[in-house]
């Protein structure tokens, strides 16, 4: 046979491969609003970057017939490209072939790829959409997960790992992504649950539909499983491409570095954005983006715990990650799940050497039986853990209240922060002066002719005395308080004379979280 014949075997066979599930089902999905497989990696990565492996591979179940099927490229394509000219590990799973469900060789492609990305230190990026394991291999299905989430574990603050959900993922499926640094879902398409609604109805008599069990809403607003809502599939690569220019490659390197651009202050102005009267609650986000270049801030799980922001933004062209309690949203205490979201994000700033800069206002952590129930002091821990663990350069600014628990869970000088700022109107205390009046002159309000004007009395000497910066500013705690408009200058400042930071910790296999 010629050499020409047989490069025409091999384009026969390529494109056999690559038509998926053929025509008709690629429509079907088409007509789901969701975008081919193939088609959404050439979408994700820069035009002709794209290079795919294994697309050759076939399956090897021979149970219930399955060996009279074939399977293109066994329902997954992998392979490597580019974002932004960087080079990217990427997979996305074949809902048209065989519903995307996973087999020995399905997986075997995924954890091939996944290697590559360990051994050359890349980003892996993961696209879902498969109705879950192919129950015709049986226990080499289970198998093929079992690995996948071995790598995941592995890969776990060396390289980013990035999970797409678009379609189904479902049962053993879910684990992959909840193992991954971040999770992308898009309204009326990502659909992720352990158990589904007719099993559910069937155990328990509940009925529920598949979008309020585990819709795209959900997953981004109430159980906190992902991190980034889109309406559309393209508006959820759009947000991936902006992801990965605030993140390093793997976790020897730094985020690359932009041109240093100003806030924009006249919409962003710090003496606008923050009000004058202590009482009043305001956005954070518009302080972090009067002090960030271009005022540009990419705020992650922005609709779940929301009395928290966190995020990605730029100070003198270098990424900084921002944790910030929200006044807008009960004060911005520290709850439950606000605790559980900014520990994550903190240990993943650690994990990739960018530096943190934490907000900090707020009245404490949320008291209730709710919250006492559900594990405040076992999940408000975890809090202090990773700020205490974090090495990279930590710079706290106190805008306004840091009372109680909550003013050295945020990241405060006995925390180990580098640089500790304050504005003149910083409260640090014990707890707020209304109720630590009430405690400490308990007797002497009681006892007057006239308690309700003692006890403000008491409120306005207790301000006086504690609710300030000078305190603690006293003792050291605090390294300067500075004029609001000059945090930027400081902020800057503290990052540039940082970079070098080289922190020592004992030896230990691994400390133990309060997880």
């Amino acid at each position: 046979m010629s050499l020409r014949s047989k490069t025409l075997e091999l384009k026969k066979r390529m494109q056999d491969a690559l038509q998926g599930g053929g025509s008709k089902a690629i429509q079907k999905q088409t007509a789901m609003g969701k975008m081919a497989a193939r088609e959404r990696i050439l979408y994700l990565l820069d035009p002709n970057s794209f290079h795919e492996y294994d697309l050759l591979v076939e399956h090897t179940a021979r149970d219930f017939d399955m060996d009279k099927k074939t399977l293109p490229g066994d329902g997954v394509i992998t392979g490597t490209g580019k974002i932004g000219g960087h080079p990217v590990c990427i997979y996305a799973q074949d809902f048209t072939v065989a519903g995307g469900s996973l087999g020995r060789m399905h997986a075997q492609k995924i954890t091939k790829i996944m290697d590559h990305a360990m051994k050359l230190k890349l980003p892996i990026i993961g696209i879902n959409d498969s109705g879950g394991a192919r129950i015709q291999e049986g226990v080499n299905s289970l198998a093929g997960y079992g690995e996948i989430f071995y790598r995941n574990t592995q890969a776990s603050g060396v390289i980013p790992q990035i999970s797409v959900i678009l379609g189904p993922c479902a049962g053993g499926a879910v684990y992959s992504p909840a193992l991954t640094d971040f999770v992308f879902v898009v309204d009326k398409i990502s659909k992720m649950f352990i158990t589904g609604p007719e099993v559910i109805k069937t155990v328990l008599g509940e009925e529920i539909s598949m979008e309020d069990l585990g819709g795209a809403k959900v997953h981004a607003e109430t159980t906190g499983n992902a991190h980034f809502f889109a309406n559309s599939e393209k508006e959820c690569f759009d947000q991936i491409k902006k992801l990965v220019t605030y993140i390093p490659w793997n976790n020897a390197k730094k985020a690359d570095t932009f041109p240093v651009k100003q806030p924009k202050t006249k919409t962003y102005n710090i003496e606008k954005v923050f009000p004058t009267d202590p009482k009043v609650p305001y956005d954070v986000r518009n302080v972090i983006k009067s002090i960030s270049d271009n005022s540009d801030f990419f705020e992650i799980q922005e609709f779940f715990a929301p009395n928290i922001v966190i995020g990605f933004s730029r100070l003198n062209g270098q990424t900084v990650g921002c944790v910030a309690n929200q006044p807008l949203v009960l004060a911005g205490v520290l709850d439950v799940d606000s605790s559980d979201k900014a520990a994550r994000f903190i240990r993943f700033c650690n994990a990739f050497n960018i530096p943190l800069v934490t907000l900090v206002d707020l009245p404490g952590y949320l008291p209730g039986i709710d919250q006492e129930h559900a594990g405040v002091i076992r999940h408000g821990a975890k809090v202090l853990y990773a700020y205490s663990e974090a090495t990279v350069p930590k710079i706290t600014l106190i805008l306004r209240k840091a009372y109680g628990g909550g003013y050295i869970a945020m990241c405060s000088n006995h925390l180990r922060a580098d640089f500790v700022f304050a504005w003149p109107t910083a409260e640090i205390a014990v707890m707020g002066p209304e109720g630590a009046a009430n405690i400490i002159f308990r007797n002497e309000i009681m006892s007057a002719e006239n308690p309700d004007e003692i006890r403000k009395q008491k409120v306005k000497e207790y301000k006086k005395k504690f609710a300030n910066p000078y305190v603690a500013a006293a003792y050291g705690y605090i390294d300067a308080v500075i004029d609001p408009k000059e945090t930027r200058k400081f902020l800057i400042h503290a990052m540039e004379i940082s970079v070098g930071k080289n922190e020592m910790r004992p030896e230990k296999k691994h400390g133990i979280p309060p997880f």
